[in-house]
């Protein structure tokens, strides 16, 4: 029993002492970080506009390499609203909480 509890312990120290510190100051690059996503939003606005815009043209009159041209455009524009989305991403130290939560209980 001491040696589950001295085990519990040793993992706890080692989550914190993993976890980085937060500060409460705001530094240039959060700043621009905050100007950056509302770009980002715009982007993908603008980028929504244009493949509706895409969806709704009359494509029967175009020529083949119009429609090529097109399917390019919206390709890319895929890829760079993939781009701009990111993801969700958890720290090492949220997984090691997580995983000694679910050992505890």
């Amino acid at each position: 029993m001491k040696t589950i509890t001295k085990l519990r312990m040793l993992m706890i120290i080692l989550s914190l002492a993993i976890t980085a510190p937060a500060f409460a100051t705001i530094d240039p690059a959060t700043e621009a970080a905050v100007n950056n996503a509302t770009t980002d939003k715009a982007k993908t606005e603008i980028f929504e506009n244009r493949i509706k815009e895409i969806r709704d043209m009359d494509r029967t009159d175009m020529t083949r390499a119009e429609r090529k041209e097109l399917r390019k455009e919206v390709k890319e524009i895929k890829t760079s609203m993939k781009a701009l989305s990111g993801g969700v991403y958890i720290s090492v130290g949220a997984i090691i909480i997580i995983l000694l939560l679910i050992l505890i209980l």
